[in-house]
């Protein structure tokens, strides 16, 4: 078994024990070799552009909102944007701030269409430390150190 079906093999397993209605869910580092290993595959950042400018954002991912800022409405064109921007025949990773929107955008996607899509658990941002409030800090893509710019 090569290193990209035995990660997808522990994400699909992952979303079937946890009743997921996607194919998988991968952690942070897990969706980062995925992107490495499997040249067609997309990761697809559901943030609102106001994230992505205030925190920053993860280099070559498709931007599709799934909410936008202010008012956080969710975003009526989702499925036609995401359409014109991923091949429903492409892996389909989803990332939000702590892999609550992409979980949704994951199942939305699924029932919609596409085939292959996992969501990115713990998210960009992560959970929310307690000891200092912050975000960014415990889990999620930009505390693993895995890559990301600031404008």
């Amino acid at each position: 078994m090569g290193r990209l079906t035995e990660i997808l093999t522990t994400a699909q397993q992952r979303a079937q024990s946890s009743g997921l209605p996607y194919e998988g869910a991968l952690t942070p580092d897990e969706a980062a070799e995925v992107l490495e290993l499997a040249p067609g595959s997309r990761l697809i950042d559901v943030r609102s552009r106001a994230e992505l400018d205030l925190v920053g954002s993860i280099p070559a991912a498709v931007h599709v909102e799934w909410m936008s800022y202010p008012g956080w409405h969710a975003n009526p064109h989702f499925l036609g944007q995401l359409k014109q921007s991923v091949d429903t025949e492409a892996l389909a990773l989803f990332i939000c701030r702590n892999g609550q929107r992409s979980h949704r955008a994951a199942e939305a996607a699924t029932l919609a269409g596409w085939r292959d899509c996992y969501n990115v658990l713990e998210g960009f941002e992560g959970d929310l430390n307690p000891a200092s409030g912050h975000r960014g800090e415990l889990n999620g893509w930009k505390a693993r150190r895995l890559a990301w710019v600031q404008k």
